[in-house]
């Protein structure tokens, strides 16, 4: 299994409404995207200082799963419509697990 793991920090500019907006269209993906085997958004908790402000993991049976994730007009529409207009840092890491 693949999985996929995004840390986003938002810009100064982003708004509650507009973190609100970007995880709610994240919330619907699974359901849009039959390659998905498990998916979690979350925000911080602001435990620690510097932390990223959302994280998403992303399984996938295989590379070509994710690759077809991100690809897919779903996917591509939220990047380009909620994430990267409020989007300050991105961080990502692809790994495998058992």
């Amino acid at each position: 299994m693949l999985r996929h793991v995004v840390c986003l920090t938002w810009s100064d500019a982003a708004t509650p409404a507009d973190v609100d907006a970007v995880i709610a269209g994240l919330a619907e993906l699974p359901g849009l995207i039959p390659e998905i085997r498990a998916y979690t958004v979350a925000s911080d908790l602001g435990l620690s200082a510097g932390n990223a402000d959302l994280a998403i993991v992303a399984d996938f049976d295989d590379a070509d799963g994710w690759r077809r994730y991100l690809d897919h007009p779903a996917h591509q529409a939220m990047l380009r419509e909620r994430i990267r207009p409020i989007l300050a840092q991105r961080a990502a890491v692809q790994c495998d697990v058992p």
